[in-house]
């Protein structure tokens, strides 16, 4: 008589979705922590502390620069390292730290100037440092370890988690910042970021176990970060793909500084309506990411989602710009509606063709790519807002109106939209297989 025998235990190959949820935590602590540095201390030092506005503005734009330098090299350091979780949790914990740093070095600069400037660039460096690692490793492990019929629904996770965290931190930290003192800005940050990292820490712990994590594969270009760099840069498909994302992103960061003014000078909404209507642009947001996550899989691809979200946003921005002419509320409630569904479906499509796009040619530079993606991303987004309150300005002065400023900026932006779309659907590379022409293509192809 004989017994069977017993079945050899498997291992999966890809995440299950209870660790895209795990990293969803982590995405939603970098929320919570980032809110702080440009919502809540920008006020601070612009109102209590009447510093001027470019000075603020000037360390904003540190934290999101220092990215363009500082994702690449995270993303090499995925590609060598086992660790990630490990790294994951660590800049947490560095981002956690910046954050305090800037509450306390606010509290100096009143007294102490000389001191509290340096400190406040430190912190915003650290800021930049710990966003860089924790956001570029935890986009990198859910392309490396999610199936790819699952990126656009790991993506909508990893964005609404990001959004989870910007609301959980601005009502912690409006119960905790009664009455307003710099002792509570201090407590308030001290409080978030440990919590953060304790979240990061309890996300990341044991994820490795859940999947079969191979050892990384050794690359012709060593350890050699610059020579791996030239690598990818001299990728047609990165490389095009990276100035898609930096243009689309500029497009999508543009409208962040003006909606609201916009609806205050041109249509004279008080600060309480204007924010009434910039959250019905957020609510169609919520939906257009809903529904690229659901559809995507079924219907096109993720890059014809972004390439599509990217047009219908333009339609819509000419749509803003002309909603004054109708003198109708609704019409620019509606116009805003789209905007927001347009920019939700662009957004998803365009991060889950990033977790695709990362792999090109297989696992060995996909940390790099995922660093390149996320550095255009980044200086795109500083730049996109800088560029969209500058040519408000300047075109409200040239014109001497505020609709036509501000309709000149959102056709500029529409323009910026059409020109990223057809870059996204135009021809990039050809491959050796097939003659795979557009980026869609390429991911359906898995190039």
């Amino acid at each position: 008589m004989t017994t069977a025998a017993a079945p050899m235990p498997t291992t999966r190959a890809h995440f299950g979705w209870s660790a895209i949820v795990r990293v969803g935590v982590v995405q939603a602590c970098i929320g919570a922590l980032v809110v702080l540095i440009t919502a809540t201390m920008n006020r601070v030092m612009v109102v209590e502390l009447g510093l001027p506005a470019t000075l603020a503005g000037g360390l904003v734009a540190l934290y999101y620069t220092i990215q363009l330098g500082l994702r690449p090299r995270m993303g090499h350091l995925a590609d060598h390292s086992r660790a990630l979780p490990r790294w994951i949790a660590g800049g947490i914990a560095i981002l956690a730290t910046g954050v305090t740093l800037a509450a306390t070095a606010l509290g100096v600069v009143a007294s102490a100037p000389a001191l509290g400037y340096p400190l406040l660039v430190a912190a915003f460096l650290l800021v930049g440092l710990g966003a860089s690692t924790a956001g570029t490793l935890g986009l990198t492990l859910l392309s490396l370890r999610v199936a790819p019929a699952r990126h656009a629904r790991a993506a909508a996770i990893a964005w609404l988690f990001l959004i989870v965290g910007f609301i959980v931190s601005t009502i912690v930290a409006g119960k905790l910042l009664e009455p307003f003192s710099m002792e509570a800005l201090r407590r308030t940050a001290l409080t978030i970021g440990g919590g953060c990292t304790v979240a990061a820490l309890l996300a990341m712990l044991g994820i490795e176990r859940s999947v079969h994590v191979p050892a990384p594969r050794p690359t012709a270009a060593g350890g050699d970060f610059v020579q791996a760099l030239r690598e990818v840069l001299a990728d047609d498909v990165s490389r095009r793909f990276s100035i898609f994302v930096a243009m689309s992103m500029v497009a999508f960061a543009m409208q962040d500084l003006i909606l609201e003014p916009f609806a205050g000078a041109v249509f004279g909404l008080s600060p309480a309506d204007s924010t009434r209507i910039s959250g019905v642009h957020q609510g169609g947001a919520l939906v257009g990411m809903l529904v690229t996550a659901t559809l995507a899989t079924r219907i096109g691809t993720v890059t014809s989602w972004a390439r599509w979200g990217c047009v219908a946003s333009g339609v819509a921005l000419i749509a803003i710009a002309l909603a004054p002419l109708t003198a109708s509320l609704a019409f620019l409630k509606g116009s805003l509606l789209t905007l927001g569904i347009a920019n939700g479906c662009f957004a998803i499509g365009a991060i889950g063709a990033m977790l695709g796009l990362a792999q090109r040619g297989g696992e060995s530079r996909a940390g790099l790519r995922m660093g390149v993606f996320g550095a255009a991303q980044a200086i795109a987004q500083a730049g996109g807002a800088l560029l969209g309150a500058v040519a408000s300005d300047a075109t409200r002065a040239l014109f001497g109106n505020d609709v036509l400023g501000y309709g000149s900026v959102f056709a500029l932006e529409a323009l910026a939209f059409v020109a990223a779309a057809a870059l996204a659907g135009g021809v990039v590379a050809a491959t050796p297989r097939r003659d795979a022409t557009t980026m869609d293509d390429l991911l359906a192809a898995g190039a």
